[in-house]
């Protein structure tokens, strides 16, 4: 680190120290001044003692309250000057002038200037004459208050000028992060539209060749051309939702053509193919089911769609499922239980997604061992 930035960290430090400590500063300040006041402490121990600690309050006012505690000092000063008690006060007016000019508004610091001149030309003509060179006194007076409300604003402008750097250097960490946060929204969005390309690409030709080899089955009568329809159909609709997720990130010109979310209906759809997959499936509905929201119609849909592919990949071979979706009293309950004899291993993805679509409406997942099987048993409200 360079000498400047010694000095700068060490500057640092102390303007801390002093934030959390101001009465130490305040005490620094304070014991020169009982000890320029020593003389008098010897020679008239009470009045001087009585002055000084008179004097002393101000000093830790004046951070907070810089002109009252400049007024109470000249006071006490004109007090001590009319009664001939010689204590350290021209000294601690000179502090409490550098705090007004470093501290205080500017109208104060006029007043202060203003009140200061009186007291030096009534200290120096009146209270305490003086019969020799009262012109070069005076001026002496006024150079050194006035060095005193210079040092003091010089202190003030420099602190403006920190605050200005913080401020600055706050600002700029803000943009940066913000810049750093446009870049990885930026980088997401990019590979967002790679995954479109590409996964749409592939599932479009896995698409256009069930749909051939449908074609082809169906032309020779054979068994397979079903199983082939179904590969097709749930492409498509893999190939659709792809489109709706991925699709508006894309910068065209024309807005993305937008399918419709998945709902109570669309089930129907769903269950076909997940037969096919080799999973028998049981589906029964109670009540009124097309009344109910489309976000919870859609929460529906997506628990059963993924309580389904939790069945598949660990009922094991020659389980079957039964599927209940039932409507009643704004409450939507959805129960798939298989009697599989596979059990997950872990907490998946899916039962974490079910649980956070189902506080979406304050709902709550129950998922566990049933008999021979597991049971999955979910319980939405419907705020419409």
């Amino acid at each position: 680190m360079s000498t400047q930035g010694r000095l700068v960290d060490r500057q640092s430090r102390l303007l801390a120290f002093d934030r959390r400590h101001p009465w130490v500063m305040d005490t620094l300040v304070a014991v020169p001044i009982v000890l320029f006041s020593i003389p008098n402490l010897i020679e008239e121990p009470l009045s001087a003692t009585i002055a000084t600690l008179v004097l002393l309050p101000p000093l830790y006012w004046r951070r907070r309250y810089p002109f009252p505690a400049f007024l109470v000092t000249v006071i006490i000063e004109l007090i001590l000057g009319l009664l001939d008690v010689g204590v350290g006060a021209g000294v601690i007016l000179l502090v409490m002038l550098f705090a007004v000019a470093s501290r205080g508004s500017w109208r104060a610091l006029a007043w202060a200037s203003g009140i200061a001149l009186a007291l030096l030309v009534a200290e120096i003509y009146l209270i305490n004459p003086v019969t020799e060179n009262r012109v070069t006194t005076l001026l002496l007076a006024i150079g050194t208050a006035g060095a005193a409300v210079a040092s003091g604003v010089a202190v003030r402008t420099r602190r403006a000028y920190l605050i200005a750097l913080e401020e600055r250097a706050a600002r700029l960490e803000v943009e940066r992060d913000q810049r750093a946060r446009l870049a990885v929204a930026q980088e997401r969005a990019r590979v967002a539209r790679e995954m479109h390309d590409i996964v749409g690409h592939h599932v479009s030709v896995i698409v256009g060749l069930a749909d051939g080899g449908a074609a082809l089955a169906t032309s020779r009568a054979e068994q397979t051309a079903e199983p082939l329809r179904l590969i097709g159909d749930t492409g498509r609709q893999a190939l659709s939702e792809l489109r709706r997720v991925l699709g508006v990130l894309r910068e065209e010109d024309a807005d993305p053509q937008l399918s419709p979310q998945p709902g109570i209906d669309d089930l129907e759809r769903l269950l076909p193919s997940v037969r096919a997959a080799g999973l028998p499936i049981t589906y029964s509905t109670f009540g009124e089911l097309h009344t109910l929201g489309r976000g919870v119609q859609l929460a529906v849909y997506r628990i059963v769609q993924e309580a389904l592919t939790n069945t598949l990949k660990h009922a094991g071979r020659g389980a079957s499922a039964d599927v209940t979706v039932a409507a009643s009293d704004g409450e939507v309950r959805v129960r798939v239980r298989d009697n599989g004899r596979g059990r997950p291993a872990a907490p998946s993805h899916g039962l974490l997604g079910m649980r956070e679509r189902a506080a979406m409406y304050g709902g709550v997942v129950t998922a566990g061992p049933a008999g021979r099987g597991w049971l999955v048993d979910v319980v939405l409200k419907d705020p419409s």
